[in-house]
């Protein structure tokens, strides 16, 4: 039966990670690459694009190219077709005066079917700063919010689940108490006597359900991963499904008028709680608490981290809920891009989105951090991401794979790991 569910497991995860992970390689492949190695200049520059069409990895001649340079998420600031020659043709940009991120789109049509890629360069990425700000009672407003999360009994429910269990390592379904309703999850923790550190998995974007890291608990970590909807994370996907198109529909925007209500407020205490649960493990060190996740997950591991001095490590890819009023300054904002629609745009949900905006989380980060984006990311625009790192004090190492779209290369899930679990044993 383990092995079977071990199969079963390996086979969901691969399907996810294909959902959300690298394209898989066409016949023609168009690659836009800027002329600097690193894809980074300084405001002021001038930045060329190569782009280059292959076919069997065979150079194509005389194929036009149309192109459109924009900075991300903007409008065209220009459009134009280009001829290859023996593969290749070049585009240069205006200069780019501000600090932020200028996009090479190309299009090519070969044999009827359209081929299409891009790349961003980036302009003095590090001088990028926010477009939101810190309202006054930023601290009142989260210090009073946990205070009545404290009132609330955490009363854990654990829930063997002997399937997933394996030789060196418990599995358990999780609920305890959150300030509305519950919040539910996967906890792992090593057989063997001890006391051990632990890791907050925090998830991204979307209803799903959830299986758990075994993988680092054999290692010697607890690891507990939750979701955010107040709903169990073992029950069939159809369930999630039916709540992804139904009633979760665009739940990042549900009560966006009234800050007190919002529903993020009780996604964030969750976090807070979740760190409340792993105190209660009588197999927890009582010291080491790193919190990790990718998007929404790199947004909440900031914000758990920024919320709760507990934490003593985080580790963020492309956090999403960064920066999220750029819209409204001209330029790219976070993931989910509320302040694009103009019918979004009241004043109560902008000053809303300072109370959850990843940005003002950062700027109390007082603990080590791992941090890794692309420059092609297309859901959490790197202007936004830079925007919440450049503010963060506390260490920090940035790690940008800047062909990486929204997702990551199984080199950057290995850094991450290895870096967490090296704090946390350390």
């Amino acid at each position: 039966m383990k092995i079977r569910f071990a199969f079963l497991v390996l086979l969901i995860a691969g399907f996810c990670l294909q959902s959300n992970s690298q394209p898989r390689k066409e016949l023609v492949q168009v690659i836009v690459t800027p002329n600097h190695a690193d894809w980074t200049y300084e405001k002021g520059e001038r930045a060329e694009f190569q782009i280059t069409v292959l076919r069997n990895n065979v150079p194509l001649e005389g194929i036009d190219v149309k192109y459109t340079i924009n900075p991300e998420k903007m409008d065209a600031w220009e459009e134009g077709t280009v001829t290859l020659k023996k593969g290749v043709a070049s585009v240069k940009a205006k200069r780019f005066k501000d600090a932020g991120f200028l996009r090479c789109h190309a299009s090519v049509e070969v044999d009827g079917k359209s081929y299409y890629s891009y790349a961003t360069a980036g302009f003095s990425p590090d001088d990028i700063q926010p477009s939101t700000t810190l309202p006054s009672d930023f601290e009142t407003f989260w210090e009073n919010a946990k205070a009545d999360l404290a009132k609330v009994p955490v009363k854990p429910v654990l829930t063997l689940m002997p399937e997933r269990c394996t030789d060196k390592v418990d599995v358990y379904h999780v609920s305890i108490n959150n300030i509305k309703g519950k919040i539910y999850g996967i906890l792992c923790k090593p057989k063997a006597e001890g006391k051990y550190p632990a890791i907050l998995h925090v998830p991204g974007a979307g209803i799903r359900p959830y299986f758990g890291d075994t993988w680092n608990a054999e290692k010697g970590v607890i690891t507990f991963q939750i979701g955010i909807h107040g709903i169990p994370v073992n029950l069939d996907k159809g369930v999630y499904d039916d709540l992804r198109w139904g009633a979760l529909d665009g739940y990042w925007v549900t009560n966006m008028d009234d800050k007190d209500n919002y529903y993020f407020k009780r996604v964030y205490l969750g976090c807070v709680r979740a760190v409340d649960f792993i105190e209660t493990l009588d197999c927890f060190n009582g010291e080491d608490i790193a919190v990790t996740g990718g998007s929404q997950g790199g947004a909440l591991s900031i914000i758990t981290a920024g919320l709760d001095d507990r934490i003593d490590y985080l580790g963020a890819l492309y956090p999403a809920l960064s920066d999220l009023t750029g819209y409204l300054h001209g330029r790219a904002g976070g993931w989910p891009h509320m302040f694009r629609d103009a019918f979004t745009n009241k004043p109560e949900k902008v000053e809303t989105s300072k109370y959850y905006d990843v940005v003002n989380f950062a700027r109390f980060v007082k603990v080590p951090g791992w941090y890794s984006w692309g420059y092609n990311d297309n859901v959490c625009p790197p202007t936004s991401m830079h925007a919440a790192y450049n503010v963060i004090t506390a260490p920090k190492e940035l790690h940008v794979f800047q062909e990486t779209q929204h997702w990551a290369f199984p080199e950057q899930h290995e850094q991450k790991d290895k870096w967490l679990v090296e704090q946390l044993l350390k």
